[in-house]
């Protein structure tokens, strides 16, 4: 080896090192950083200066990339499933639900057979009106906080698109930003960090796959395959709406042009909490909302009194205002009157004279012909309409034949079985999230015990190109003393 080459070899390991200790210094400071990927610097070798480093190469594993990008949108899908669930749980009271109208129901029947007993006590008769009105009350307040939970959700989709809207602007400036340093041969690797790590954050809102194109020009579509950027952000639209009733329908979330279609089920197959937010709005609460209705339905047609034509009218619990459209009293109809639970209530006249509920009269003609004051007839027919098997609109969701006191309970488990069902749903997308970041991460992340026996072996490349430095100190000292 003549001197000139050794120079060179030894001005190239020096470059080479001090290339690799900055790469070593900038991966083991990014030990934490979940949107990072580790990097390397790549050396090739010729016969002039030995090895050079050529590129700083990015760690990447496009095949665990997908599958947690998968898992970060079943997992979000499924938790924002669960927090609104646990929000329609504390809504009816909790582990006791106590707020539901099942618990205000068996009170009624306590209170109607107390009173049944004894139909000539006013204090009572006063007693089971009030707890009639606890029933109305109960139902009135579920619909309302039903109905609210379903601006709240209305409202939060809304703030997710605009998220959503911002985060594929934020997407498209990086993404540029790649494609301009690809095409300029400079090191696009921080860029890619941020891109990853966006299409992360989309993966959260709605389940993203993703396709390279020439260029390092990324191409994201959602989970359904509707095309979310390409070049340039698609749009996504929402028209939230300022209040609900059990009649009003949800606008639909829509991503160029396209509807994007809610969540199914409590193991749900939202991908991303988007769809899960839907489904709440669309699905989840609208159904318990239709219970509610179902049971304010029976319970009216319970109590219902007769008129001189010997036709039912409504009796101690009727509606606030104008009757709603497709109201009836018919036992035999079972149609589901949307808004009902919102409207009943305790007519103001058996509220005045709580012993109108025991003569039939609150509405109706009098059954209690005699002013009888031990007349108990129509108190126990009450009670056996609480045992008796009645029809329920089959669109609740619930079972379609049964007392209204099992059905009132069954609506109750039908929300906690959702519940239940959607925690354990989530504990499983939770783990797999895990699993797989973990594996993206040993697979491209940085590992502190790598990286400093890297650097013990760039140490030792640094000290042989000392060692060959100082030789060729040497070489040169004697060549000068031996020509002066």
């Amino acid at each position: 080896m003549s001197i000139a080459s050794a120079i060179n070899t030894t001005k190239s390991i020096l470059s080479n090192t001090a290339t690799q200790t900055a790469t070593v210094s900038t991966n083991t400071s990014n030990t934490t950083n979940e949107d990072y990927n580790r990097r390397t610097a790549i050396t090739t070798t010729n016969p002039y200066s030995g090895a050079t480093t050529v590129k700083i190469e990015r760690t990447e594993d496009a095949a665990l990339l997908k599958q947690t990008l998968s898992a970060i949108a079943d997992n979000s899908g499924q938790q924002a499933l669960l927090k609104g669930l646990v929000s329609l749980d504390a809504v009816m009271g909790g582990n006791e639900s106590s707020a539901t109208p099942s618990q205000y129901l068996a009170a009624l029947v306590e209170a109607l057979d107390t009173y049944a007993t004894s139909p000539s006590d006013v204090t009572l008769a006063a007693a089971a009106v009030a707890a009639a009105g606890d029933v109305a009350k109960s139902l009135n307040q579920q619909t309302s906080a039903v109905q609210n939970l379903r601006v709240e959700a209305d409202s939060e989709i809304s703030s997710t698109v605009q998220k959503l809207n911002q985060l594929l602007k934020d997407f498209e400036k990086v993404n540029d930003k790649v494609k301009e340093k690809t095409a300029r041969g400079e090191d696009p690797n921080d860029a890619l960090d941020t891109r990853e790590s966006l299409v992360k954050q989309i993966s959260e809102i709605v389940g993203v796959t993703s396709t390279i194109r020439d260029g390092n020009d990324m191409v994201l579509y959602t989970s359904g395959g509707i095309t979310l950027f390409e070049t340039v952000p698609r749009a996504v639209t929402f028209e939230p709406r300022a209040a609900f009733d059990a009649e009003t329908a949800g606008n639909a979330v829509y991503i160029d042009g396209v509807a994007l279609a809610a969540g199914k089920g409590s193991s749900t197959s939202a991908n991303g909490s988007l769809q899960s937010m839907l489904q709440l709005r669309d699905e989840v609460y609208p159904g318990y909302q239709k219970q509610l209705d179902e049971i304010a339905r029976v319970t009216i047609n319970i109590f219902a009194e007769t008129d001189a034509l010997g036709d039912p009218i409504a009796g101690l619990f009727t509606v606030a205002g104008t009757p709603p459209a497709g109201w009836s009293l018919d036992p035999n109809d079972s149609t589901i009157v949307p808004g009902l639970a919102g409207l009943i209530t305790v007519d103001a006249d058996a509220q005045a004279d709580p012993t109108k509920l025991r003569d039939g009269s609150v509405n109706g003609v009098s059954q209690n012909t005699g002013n009888a004051a031990g007349f108990s007839d129509l108190l126990y027919k009450y009670l056996a309409g609480f045992e008796q098997t009645v029809s329920f609109d089959g669109s609740a969701g619930t079972t379609t034949s049964a007392t209204l006191l099992a059905f009132s309970t069954d609506s109750v488990g039908w929300v906690q079985e959702y519940r239940s069902n959607a925690s354990t749903a989530a504990e499983s997308t939770s783990a797999m999230q895990m699993r797989a970041k973990e594996a993206y991460a040993n697979s491209t992340g940085v590992n502190l015990d790598e990286e400093l026996i890297l650097l013990l072996d760039i140490e030792q490349s640094y000290k042989a190109a000392t060692k060959l430095l100082s030789t060729i100190d040497e070489m040169l000292a004697s060549l000068m003393q031996a020509a002066s």
